[in-house]
Formats: structure tokens, sequence, C-alpha cells
């Protein structure tokens, strides 16, 4: 017999029906839904799938761009006992097979977008696969195993909510892929209690409630999103769905629905500003009154320029990771209702993330136990965390042997950090990345939080390449802003008199003045044309740059 005390996510769909029984919950261009009409859709699809004889623990790969009816697929599979794997709609055909093979999916669901995608590109190396789904389309097809549509699926279903939805084993609910910036994604297999939990972290912290209209920018295919669309349900608020972020229709939609709330990364707050001084906008919409940042820090200049954008939001940022199900810490970057505070909140928030002893991630969520593992003599460690929002494993392997006994029930982050007194987070940089130079441990995140202080740099990303002498050398490829130049002199005070030129000893010596220790900073630049490589969740390749630089046997003044 089912225990439905357990945490479900199909646990909101009553939500849905008391606060938004019949006002909109769902706007997809022109097609709006109410409350009602959500969960009569979730669940003629559970029935469907139920008809067509998908079992609990079965697993069911999505790949589309985001939509109603894709959220109406992560229920509906959940529903069932199901397990997703939402897949990102820009791997190529390879990278899907891969990701089918880890995944053994007894259904793969695709949009029009991935229609190359045939079923017979996949059935000799995925022999678990059985149907393939059409989503977004009414149109019919033949009937075959290989051939449905959602409207196929779906059948009438008009009685009340009732408390009949499944778990797969272990209460597995999705397996999430990892962005891959160090190599091939993984399966990240999260719980239907990690999920709800972080839900209530973000409706308590971030204050998500059934008044908001949420802009959903983030891809549902990536943990971030999905977790802040369940919070979003379990909120009891609007959706306002795009297939995928761009700035003009994000902005578009903000101001036609009065958003209220929406989170981002780096790079979509950069092309969001970008796009209203474009259009010499000094102030977007007042209706916005949450913005939650992820997957990296703003800068001090994003931040100024967030804060003059979106003058009525609250601004926050959040550390995680995927295998901790999104979120672990939070900080509030700018509180404009505190309004003694907000030029000293500004401040407050660009030195906390510059600082030579490492980057200030905020305070951990309620539920979340973190501690640092390191030796007797120095409060600096790996970050270790544990509790119910940390992955089940890596799907289709053993939970890795690597930890000691002490370490069992904790996760390894993979960051190296440390807690102050007041219970800030403080992150130095990742164990992976780690330089070793001359005997020395260099953190590239720490390096690079003191370059981009400098008014001329726009990006930097500091890597270790292989020295003779010292192992390791230190070396920053580096993005200028418009308007500033390179010169090779070595003085600190170049003789064209040009205020807006830097040199290798210009930001050598700009990194003493921020106190870096001497063997930390950079022994070569870079200057790097185009945009570094990134993930799509806006990280930065680490590998490609890498690739790339080591292709240049002449550092300096090398121009990538």
């Amino acid at each position: 017999m089912a225990n439905y005390s357990k945490a479900h996510v199909c646990q909101c769909l009553s939500r849905l029906l008391t606060v938004r029984r019949s006002s909109t919950v769902m706007i997809m261009g022109e097609r709006r839904k109410t409350g009602m009409e959500v969960v009569e859709a979730v669940l003629g699809l559970a029935h469907g799938l139920i008809q067509l004889g998908l079992k609990p623990g079965d697993v069911v790969s999505i790949s589309a761009l985001n939509s109603d009816l894709y959220l109406e697929w992560l229920l509906a599979v959940a529903y069932v006992g199901g397990i997703t794997a939402p897949f990102n709609y820009r791997w190529s055909l390879e990278e899907t097979r891969a990701a089918l093979q880890v995944a053994k999916p007894t259904m793969l669901v695709h949009d029009a977008t991935c229609n190359f995608w045939i079923f017979e590109s996949f059935a000799d190396s995925v022999p678990s696969l059985r149907w393939q789904v059409l989503m977004d389309t009414p149109n019919e097809v033949n009937s075959t195993k290989i051939g449905l549509t959602t409207e196929q699926l779906k059948r009438s279903c008009k009685s009340h909510l009732t408390a009949d939805y499944l778990w797969a084993p272990q209460e597995a609910a999705i397996i999430c892929f990892t962005s891959g910036t160090t190599g091939r994604p993984k399966g990240v297999t999260i719980s239907h209690s990690a999920l709800v939990v972080q839900s209530l972290a973000k409706i308590a912290i971030v204050g998500y409630g059934e008044d908001d209209v949420y802009l959903h920018t983030a891809p549902l295919c990536h943990i971030g999103g999905i977790s802040s669309a369940l919070a979003m349900l379990m909120a009891g608020g609007c959706h306002i769905l795009l297939p995928k972020f761009e700035a003009k229709l994000a902005v578009e939609s903000i101001d036609q629905h009065n958003v209220t709330s929406f989170i981002t990364v780096p790079a979509m707050m950069t092309d969001l500003i970008s796009f209203y001084r474009t259009k010499h906008i000094s102030v977007g919409s007042k209706s916005v009154k949450k913005v939650l940042n992820g997957a990296g820090g703003l800068s001090s200049d994003l931040i100024k320029n967030a804060i003059e954008i979106f003058p009525r939001a609250k601004l926050f940022s959040a550390y995680g990771m995927t295998e901790a199900c999104s979120s672990l810490t939070f900080m509030t970057l700018y509180d404009p209702t505190r309004e003694s505070c907000m030029q000293h909140s500004y401040a407050n928030s660009s030195n906390l993330a510059h600082k030579p002893d490492g980057i200030c991630v905020g305070k951990p969520a309620p539920h979340i136990e973190i501690r640092i593992a390191g030796d007797d003599f120095s409060c600096i460690g790996r970050l270790l965390t544990r509790g119910l929002h940390v992955m089940l494993g890596y799907w289709g392997q053993m939970p890795s042997n690597n930890s000691s006994p002490t370490d069992e029930c904790w996760l390894d982050t993979g960051d190296i950090g440390h807690i102050d007194d007041c219970g800030n987070i403080w992150l130095i940089g990742r164990l992976k990345g780690r330089i070793k130079s001359g005997g020395e441990n260099v953190y590239p995140e720490e390096v690079e939080a003191v370059l981009t202080q400098h008014p001329g740099i726009s990006a930097s990303v500091v890597l270790g390449l292989p020295h003779s002498r010292l192992t390791e050398m230190v070396v920053a490829c580096i993005r200028l802003k418009d308007n500033w130049q390179w010169t090779d002199s070595s003085s600190n005070h170049p003789d064209n008199k040009n205020e807006q030129c830097l040199s290798s000893t210009v930001l050598q010596n700009f990194c003493r003045a921020r106190d870096l220790t001497g063997f930390k900073i950079p022994k070569n630049f870079v200057l790097w044309k185009n945009q570094f490589p990134v993930t799509t969740t806006g990280k930065v390749r680490r590998d490609q740059v890498r690739e790339e630089l080591k292709s240049y046997r002449q550092l300096q003044p090398s121009r990538l």
C-alpha cells in the first residue's frame, strides 16, 4: 500500500485546484490554461501512459523546447511512478545517443525541433526503447508503438484529483544530466523529496507566492529550470512560457504579462541589460519584484545595471549544483525595500564577491547541512553537504567508493572554501581546477575575481599550463572592454598616455594592489577576442579554453 505521507512532486496538483482552479495558470503564446485544465491534462496523459503499459520505474526521456506540454509531461510521468530524463535540445545526434545509452529509457518524447531524431537511429544501440512520442502536434499519425502523439495518449478525465500517484524505486523522480564542463554529462538521479524541499526553500527564501507571474527563462532540461518551475507550481503562481530564452522575447513578455519573477544566469542578465540599453531604455518593467541568479556570480557592473533596470526587484544569488538538486545557498544582493541600505547593499555585494580570500555565496537554505573537510590546521577545505536534497546517485553507477567511511553520508561538492563566523559560505575554487604552481595551490576563481574588478576587463579565465620548473604556470586569458587597448610595454604607465591601456605589468601590479599573493598572480596574459566557450547554463568550458590555448606556443602577446 502506498504511503502518501511521502513527498511527491504531483502534490502540487491539489494546490492548483485550490488556488488556480478557474484562473489562468499557464500561458504559452496564444494558449492559456486554468488550474483545472492543467490538472485534467496531466491526469489524462497519465491515464494514457498507464493504458500504453508504462510502469513504475520506467524512464521517459524528453527533448523539447519549453512549453506547457513539457510541464504536463514532467508531472504525468511522475504521477504514474515513471522517471523523467530531460535531454538538452542542443545536443547532437551522437550526444543524444550517448545519453540514451546511459538513461536506458522505455520512451522518447520530443517536439518538432527534434524531428531528425528518428526511432531507427537509436533502436539498435538502445534496446530498451519501445515508444517514440511527438509532443507538440495534434496531427494524427499511425498509431504504432513508435509513432504516437501527446493528444493520442491523453484520455478524458473529469474526476477530481485522487491520491493515486505512484513512486519509482527509491522514490526517484528525474535523471538530470550535468552541464559537462569537464567531460561527458552524467545522469544525476534526483528524488521526489529533494525536489520538494528545494521548492519549499525557494518559496521561503525568494518569496514565491500565488500572486507571482513567473517567466520561464531557464530550459526545463536543467535542474535550475525544473526546480524553479516546481517551486512556482507549489506556490500557485502563473507561468509564462517561452520556447527558449531570447532577450527581445523575454522583455516583451515581461511587459505584456506584468511578470513579477524570473531566474537568470550571468549571460542572460547581460543580454537583458544590453537589450534595454540598445533600446535606450534606462528603466525596465517595474512589475518585476524577484530575480534569482545562478550558475555563476554577477559582476559588480552587472549588479549595478540590474538594479537600474529593475529598480523594484529584490536581487538574489544562489550557489548550487545538479547533484544537490540546484541551490545550496542563497544571498540577497539588493533589497529595494531597505532604502537606507540601498547603496550599502550594492557595495557590500561587490566587496563580498571579490575578496582575496574567496567569493561569498551566502548562507545555506534551512534544510541543508554544509561542513568543511580539511586538515586540523586550517579552516579551509572541501565543502561537503548532506540532507534530503542530495542526489540518489549517478544513474547506472554505484555510489563512489572514493569517500572515507566518515564521509559516506556527505556529498563532496568539489569546491574548496570556508565558513565565516556569521555562517556565510566562502568559495575559493574548484578542487578539479586547482593549479599546482611551485608547490603552492592556486584556485582560478580567486584570481579571476580579482582580475574582473579591473575596469578594462570584461571577462577572464585563469588556467595552469605545464611548466618545467613550476609544474604549472598561472596563465590568464582576458577579454578587454570596448575602447581598451593592449600594449606590450613593461611600464606601469605606458608612453602613449592612453589611460585606457593595459599590459601584463599593469595587471600584475593591479593584482598586488588587491593583496593577491605573489604566486597566484598570472605570469602570462593572453588576449581573447571571441566569447569564451560556455555550456548551455553559461559555465565556462575550461577544457576547451585549455585545448585552444595549448595550440599556441607564443603566449604573449597572443590574440585568440
